[in-house]
């Protein structure tokens, strides 16, 4: 029942979005912010304490949950998978901003672009030009694919509802608490790498399938290694081969340059590749829907 569970949830996404961009994220934040307050004395056991409270047990009530409402019903099971789907991935992430800014790109609005993109992704856009906000644009777009869509998905097929928490409070726990003391951080920022090895993997693998594969597998070979966060590197680099296009290199900040390892293959990045990233990962998420339905109409066979 995975694939319809996940057809209706992301239906629902699409046509019925939210209010509130991430609900999640706000009931999580002060949450996590409250255990960081009373569990951070600088020392790691502590931070793994407050890991499990922040994350494991979360994700061993929606579980178990999960688990009492299938027994009960298999509808009432498949509603609450629905429910928990429709407020963790957070679909709207990839499609709006970039087409927007695309547009005002060809039309010409780099002002526009720029402040567009700065309050999607959160930097200081103010001293690019027309090509760095097109190519932060597109990263920007793979990115939020990977970690708000394509990673929980993975995680919802191997575990259930409990398995797309698993990912998402991971993931928010790392981002609340990445500015921490070292040592009460580092098994959280070691878990998410863990939690995160499999779907880079995949969602880079994914690109290569839907798009170029001989330049994605290249790139994803040869460039991977050089960006700092080596899975944020594989599905980037497989990304910008994919779509045949250069994505990396140093950016303007602040008066300064931020230093950044060229990614990709091909032409610099304008509008046109800006709007081909949102097509790639439309085209991911039909695949990774096809594969699920196969796997369903296998499993229906087998019994």
């Amino acid at each position: 029942m995975s694939f319809f569970v996940l057809l209706i949830a992301l239906a629902l996404n699409h046509y019925r979005p939210l209010r509130r961009t991430d609900v999640l994220q706000l009931v999580f934040v002060p949450y996590a912010d409250l255990l960081e307050r009373n569990f951070n004395d600088g020392q790691a056991r502590h931070g793994v304490i407050a890991w499990l409270l922040a994350v494991l047990l979360p994700v061993m009530v929606i579980g178990a949950v999960d688990l009492i409402l299938d027994e009960i019903n298999l509808l009432l099971g498949m509603l609450f998978a629905i429910g928990v789907l429709h407020i963790t991935p957070r679909f709207g992430r990839f499609s709006r901003q970039p087409e927007q800014i695309a547009t005002w790109l060809r039309d010409g609005r780099l002002d526009d672009a720029r402040e567009l993109l700065r309050q999607w992704q959160g930097c200081d856009a103010r001293e690019y030009n027309a090509t760095q906000v097109a190519r932060v644009g597109i990263e920007t777009t793979l990115r939020n694919a990977h970690h708000d869509l394509y990673a929980p998905i993975f995680w919802f097929i191997l575990l259930g509802p409990a398995g797309a928490v698993l990912y998402r409070l991971a993931y928010l726990l790392n981002n609340t608490w990445a500015g921490k003391s070292e040592a009460f951080a580092d098994f959280t920022r070691r878990a998410f790498g863990w939690l995160d090895w499999l779907p880079a993997r995949f969602t880079a693998g994914s690109f290569a399938v839907v798009g170029d594969f001989e330049d994605a597998v290249y790139c994803w070979r040869t460039q991977a290694v050089a960006w700092a966060d080596r899975a944020t590197g594989i599905f980037l680099s497989s990304g910008a081969g994919a779509l045949g296009v250069r994505l990396g290199s140093p950016l303007p900040c602040n008066g300064s340059v931020e230093y950044r390892p060229e990614l990709g293959l091909g032409d610099e990045a304008d509008a046109d590749y800006l709007r081909a990233a949102t097509g790639l990962v439309w085209r991911v998420l039909a695949l990774v829907l096809g594969l699920l339905l196969l796997l369903t109409f296998a499993h229906w066979l087998g019994n």
